[in-house]
């Protein structure tokens, strides 16, 4: 139901109540038992469109915001000077208490209404995870800190990491929330109904229901030897960008996808509300059935597969009767198709089966309560005798599938 309809249906509830009241003024006497009990089943009825319409208007900002590219809570002018920050610069000086420039400016706006336990750093410089390892300047090139000195230093090569997909598929992102959310939504409309001339028409009532996100706490642990700190800034700022940050990006990805609830997220494959199809081999006919499902249930919004890389090495294997290629574009009905390990085991065989998920991506919502909590600590008996400090990363996140008809996986069998 339209904002501007439940707000013209509660006006004129409470007009009811006020000639009510005003009747029995002006009579000069209190309300009867009748008027008093239309008066109270009347202010019911005012107090649950009033909810209804608190409802209507959060979704319809988030919305708005959402249409127009906006961050909750951002400050736009700061996000685009992040091209400037610099995190090896704020952990040095977070760690000596002496935070200045940029990276002052954005623990401050970070810190705003929230408490915090150490440096904050912005989610799109950094995304937290749970990993530890340690970080020293002698460790073997094999290792995870070798080579990293300045002296005759080149770029660092990075090593093989899965594909993350579930933002580039068009998740929606809230950044900046306060407090837990509620993201509410129409179950059901009301009935039309068809009536003669001068004839009442049939009351129907829509019908809201919500799914709520909360924080959940993502975190990881880095050791830095006391050297690296000293002579390896530019290295320091590759390790947490690129790996203290992909991690944690990395596990929230996967937790969007199949995340446990509990302690993680609940991700798509694990939504008690998200429909399973029967299990089935690769072909045209399984990738049908998944786009219909959706079609049936009126998702009409960009959609795409996602899948395992093990999956596309299916598709790509098979034949028409002539032996010849089928292409991959027929097999998934000239829908976009992406594959990352991300995805994960389904049937631990051998041999091993990996899910195919199809749905439209906006519909699964992923939120971000702070930036990056960094806390620098040289105290821990683990590094204070060596002169070295322990990095601990921390982020406030959630997902939530929104809408679960919007999407459909099954177990592909060969």
């Amino acid at each position: 139901m339209q904002l501007q309809a439940l707000k013209e249906q509660r006006a004129a509830k409470i007009a009811e109540m006020r000639a009510i009241n005003e009747k029995a003024s002006n009579d000069n006497r209190d309300l009867d038992e009748g008027e008093r009990k239309q008066f109270d089943a009347l202010e019911k009825e005012v107090r649950g469109l009033g909810d209804q319409i608190d409802r209507a208007e959060k979704l319809a900002t988030y919305e708005r915001l959402e249409a127009a590219g906006e961050h909750i809570g951002g400050n736009g002018e700061m996000r685009r000077e992040l091209r400037n920050y610099s995190l090896a610069k704020a952990s040095t000086e977070a760690l000596a208490g002496k935070l200045s420039g940029l990276e002052a400016e954005v623990h401050q706006e970070l810190s705003k209404g929230r408490e915090t336990r150490g440096l904050m750093v912005p989610t799109e410089i950094l995304l937290g995870g749970a990993e530890t390892r340690a970080l020293t300047t002698t460790t073997p090139v094999a290792g995870p800190g070798g080579n990293l000195i300045r002296t005759d230093l080149a770029s660092m090569t990075d090593r093989r990491r899965p594909a993350l997909k579930v933002e580039s598929l068009g998740a929606t992102v809230l950044r900046g929330l306060i407090g837990n959310l509620d993201l509410p939504r129409l179950a059901e409309s009301g009935t039309a109904h068809w009536i003669a001339e001068h004839s009442d028409t049939t009351r129907s009532d829509a019908q809201f229901s919500k799914k709520s996100m909360g924080p959940k706490t993502v975190s990881g642990e880095y050791e830095l030897s006391r050297r690296m700190l000293l002579q390896s800034q530019e290295a320091i700022e590759t390790i947490l960008r690129r790996d203290l940050g992909f991690i944690l990006a990395q596990a929230l990805d996967l937790a969007s996808i199949k995340g446990g609830g509990a302690n993680e997220p609940t991700g798509i494959m694990a939504d008690a509300d998200v429909t399973e199809l029967t299990a089935a081999a690769l072909d045209t006919a399984a990738t049908a059935d998944m786009i219909a499902a959706l079609e049936i249930d009126d998702v009409t919004g960009t959609r795409a597969f996602l899948t395992h890389p093990a999956v596309m090495a299916i598709a790509r294997k098979r034949e028409d009767n002539d032996g010849l290629p089928i292409p991959i574009a027929t097999t998934f009905h000239n829908e976009r198709v992406e594959s990352t390990t991300q995805v994960p085991v389904v049937t631990a065989g051998p041999p091993e089966t990996r899910a195919l998920i199809y749905g439209e991506w906006a519909s699964l919502y992923l939120g971000y309560w702070s930036g990056v909590d960094i806390l620098m600590n040289p105290y821990h008996a683990d590094v204070a005798s060596k002169g070295g400090v322990l990095l601990h990363a921390f982020l406030d996140t959630d997902v939530v599938v929104r809408h679960p008809e919007a999407f459909r996986w099954m177990e592909i069998t060969g």
